[in-house]
């Protein structure tokens, strides 16, 4: 059984034997009808409607995967369940790790830094706003960390995945 996190619901997968080509999501049975072109491009049939779903990319460590479907993109968080059996008792997974620095997640210019070096920042605080495509973002600690260098100013223009923040 996996879990998948996909526009702030959980959609629960199970597959039926070890091809992943049938199983259900929340009860209701999917099929991967055909794979096309490639390994990556599969058409799925799903509550009687028809899916054109691209693979782009897998980050495996952070256990995301962009998908393109139907062509709208979409950022999918996957769990399986030995991960939520450790985070109901409270360990955390071996193979996550604490980041020891903050890219950013896309282009645009820094507009507000409320951090200092040497502050200690809790998971969730905002550590820099950043604007993108006319929009603010708030980019925040994903774990209680302690600031060892600010790489950027305000009113500095960044690259996607420039580093702006490392962390001790």
């Amino acid at each position: 059984m996996i879990t998948a996190e996909f526009n702030k619901k959980n959609y629960k997968i199970d597959f039926f034997g070890n091809t992943y080509l049938k199983g259900k999501i929340n009860n209701t049975n999917f099929l991967i009808d055909k794979i096309i072109n490639n390994e990556n491009s599969f058409h799925v049939l799903f509550k009687h409607k028809s899916f054109n779903i691209n693979i782009i990319s897998v980050d495996a460590e952070e256990k995301k995967v962009l998908l393109n479907i139907n062509n709208n993109s979409y950022t999918i968080k996957l769990t399986e369940e030995l991960d939520i059996l450790l985070k109901k008792m409270g360990i955390k997974n071996q193979t996550e790790k604490i980041k020891k620095e903050l890219k950013a997640p896309m282009p645009g210019l820094i507009v507000k830094i409320p951090v200092k070096k040497d502050d200690f920042v809790k998971q969730g605080e905002i550590l820099l706003v950043l604007e993108a495509m006319k929009m603010e973002n708030n980019l925040k600690a994903e774990h209680d960390v302690t600031i060892k260098n600010i790489l950027v100013q305000n009113g500095n223009s960044v690259e996607k995945n420039e580093v702006l923040i490392v962390f001790e």
